[in-house]
């Protein structure tokens, strides 16, 4: 047999499936940008004074936010823009950590953040998903030797950056329309400010961070 015939019966054949937790971590994987969202939501609505009432999680990746207060002002404004921005910030902040050399202070940081958008979820899935996200950030960070560690910082860091870009893209394919709930609408019906506009924000800042986490991971 020919080396051509062998590679081709390589490509062409079937492979084993996955392992069922390999196929568990890249679903929740598209879960952790979805929690950094809603976290973002949750942590401005609690800064600019409103009063966080809850967090829901979805198995669409989807979920919502719900806050109570004045439903008009700066408060709302900064807590409906806070969800497209968060995943890519938190991105630039991993980075800069990285590019500081405290890999195992973000890891325990995620923590942190983690077990306060755990205390605002009202669902089961929800509370499943953030645990889970916990119990492999804690497992990395108190089990695994530095290099592991590290290996797992960048992981998440890129993942937040270019993860971040995905949901504010998405914008641009979503055709607006009358009772539309993404946050882009809800900017636009706050401010006047058209939703083209709010998108375009969404993805300038996205960039900016990428730019910035790019420069800062990569030596």
């Amino acid at each position: 047999m020919s080396v051509l015939q062998r590679l081709w019966e390589r490509i062409s054949s079937a492979q084993p499936a996955p392992p069922a937790w390999v196929v568990g971590v890249t679903r929740l994987a598209g879960k952790v940008i979805t929690i950094a969202h809603e976290g973002g939501h949750a942590l401005v609505s609690v800064l600019s004074g409103r009063r966080l009432e809850g967090i829901r999680l979805h198995a669409d990746s989807s979920g919502v936010t719900y806050s109570r207060g004045k439903r008009y002002g700066p408060g709302l404004v900064l807590t409906a823009a806070a969800g497209y921005l968060t995943p890519s910030l938190l991105g630039a902040g991993a980075a800069a950590l990285l590019a500081a050399r405290h890999q195992t202070a973000l890891l325990w940081l995620a923590l942190i953040l983690l077990a306060a958008t755990f205390l605002a979820i009202r669902n089961a899935f929800g509370a499943l998903a953030v645990l889970a996200t916990a119990a492999g950030v804690f497992a990395v960070s108190y089990l695994a030797p530095a290099a592991v560690q590290a290996g797992f910082a960048y992981l998440a860091a890129w993942f937040l950056l270019l993860g971040g870009m995905r949901p504010a893209l998405e914008l641009t394919r979503q055709r607006s329309r009358r009772g539309a709930r993404s946050d882009a609408d809800q900017l636009a019906r706050l401010t006047g400010v058209s939703r083209g506009a709010w998108v375009a924000v969404f993805i300038l800042v996205c960039t900016a961070a990428l730019a910035l986490g790019a420069r800062l991971l990569v030596p």
